[in-house]
């Protein structure tokens, strides 16, 4: 055999062995992946019970029910047009407080009932710690120079 064709046998193998090793990987990852949804698009598309999927959104406005266990809680999310009701067992974030974002990793339950196992709270970009909510940090008493003179 010429080297020419040894060269060009050992490419295609190359290639083969890459576009098998992704297929593998992407088969073993299709049971992991997570696809981001609205309450919109959980009523559009009804996502199968038990399915691995995020919901995104924003927590209604007095939905908001602590159990009596301590850490259980019951909510509402929303996004303008449609409500999905999710439950969560576990600490919440600081940040989780009605009319905040949340993302919330889960399944949906035979009932409809979105149940989280991951609860992430989004906030803006004008976020401020409760700690310092109510300090004025524009004052000269909070100015600092960091030039040495």
């Amino acid at each position: 055999m010429k080297a020419k064709h040894q060269r060009l046998t050992l490419a295609l193998l190359a290639l083969v062995a890459l576009v098998g090793a992704g297929l593998l990987g992407a088969y073993a990852l299709q049971d992991q992946a997570s696809y981001f949804y609205t309450p919109s698009d959980i009523v559009e598309k009804k996502p199968e019970a038990g399915t691995a999927i995020r919901l995104g959104g924003m927590v209604e406005e007095g939905s908001i029910e602590r159990s009596a266990d301590g850490v259980t809680v019951h909510f509402i999310v929303q996004d303008g047009t449609a409500r999905q009701k999710v439950t969560y067992t576990g600490i919440t974030p600081d940040l989780f407080v009605e009319g905040s974002g949340v993302v919330a990793d889960g399944r949906l339950d035979g009932q409809g009932l979105f149940v989280a196992e991951t609860l992430l709270a989004k906030h803006d970009e004008n976020y401020i710690p409760r700690e310092l909510e109510g300090i004025d940090m524009t004052s000269s008493e909070h100015k600092t120079e960091t030039l040495v003179q």
